[in-house]
C-alpha cells in the first residue's frame, strides 16, 4: 500500500527548499530528527486530550484537536490546508469547496449524537460515514491520520464507548483503517469500528 503523497505547492508555502522538510518551529533539518520531535511533541499532546477529552462540537473540533497535538512543531497547527493534496492519483477535497464539506460533516454529526448510545450498530455505520468524509476532506497539510482518529475516540466517547483506531502492536487494524479510508471503503470501515468499538470501564462501572 502506497504512502505516495503529492501536493501542488509551487511557492514552498510548508516546505523549507533548502531541507525539503515541511518548516517547523525548531527550524530542524534532519528529517530523523524532525520525526523524532514530532513524534514525542504529539504523544505528550495525545495523553493530555486522552487524560482531558473535549467534547466534540462540530467540524470546528476536528482543527482544535489538530492545533493541540500540533502546536509545538508547527506554526499551522488547526489551520486548513492551503495547498490540494492527492494519493495515489487520487486527489483530496478541492479546497475551493472546503465550506459545503465542512456544511455535510456537521450534518453527519448532528445525525449520530442523535443516535441511542445502545444502539451500536447505527452508531458504528455513522462513525465510518464520518470518518470517511473527514478523509476525503483531508484539510491538514499533515497530520490528518492522527487527528481523525481522535476525533472519533473522542466522538465514541461521548457515547459512552472507547475506540482505537491505531492500537499498539497490531498491523492488521492499522492496514485495514488504511486500505478503509484510501478506498473509500464504507464495508471495510463500519466491520472494523464495530469490531474495535468497546464500552468504557468508566461506563461499565456505572452499569
Amino acid at each position: 500500500m502506497s504512502n505516495d503523497y503529492k501536493y501542488i505547492d509551487h511557492d514552498y508555502t510548508y516546505i523549507d527548499p533548502k531541507s525539503g522538510l515541511l518548516r517547523n518551529l525548531h527550524d530542524i533539518s534532519d528529517r530523523d530528527v524532525l520525526l523524532f520531535v514530532e513524534s514525542s511533541a504529539v504523544t505528550k499532546r495525545l495523553q493530555e486530550l486522552s487524560d482531558n477529552p473535549i467534547m466534540v462540537k462540530g467540524i470546528e473540533s476536528l482543527f482544535e484537536i489538530h492545533k493541540l497535538l500540533f502546536q509545538d512543531i508547527y506554526a499551522w497547527a488547526g489551520k486548513k490546508r492551503n495547498v490540494e493534496i492527492s494519493k495515489d492519483g487520487k486527489q483530496f477535497f478541492p479546497r475551493i469547496h472546503f465550506d459545503n464539506a465542512f456544511r455535510y460533516i456537521d450534518s453527519l454529526i448532528t445525525e449520530y449524537k442523535g443516535i441511542s448510545k445502545d444502539n451500536k450498530e447505527q452508531l458504528t455505520q455513522k462513525l465510518a460515514e464520518i470518518l470517511d468524509n473527514v478523509n476525503y476532506l483531508h484539510p491538514f497539510r499533515e497530520g490528518n491520520g492522527r487527528t481523525q482518529r481522535e476525533f472519533l475516540r473522542l466522538l465514541a466517547l461521548e457515547k459512552g464507548l472507547a475506540l482505537n483506531l491505531n492500537p499498539p502492536d497490531n498491523k492488521s487494524v492499522y492496514e485495514r483503517y488504511m486500505k478503509g479510508t484510501i478506498e473509500s471503503d464504507l464495508t471495510i470501515l463500519t466491520d472494523l469500528i464495530f469490531e474495535l468499538l468497546e464500552t468504557t470501564n468508566e461506563n461499565k462501572n456505572s452499569e
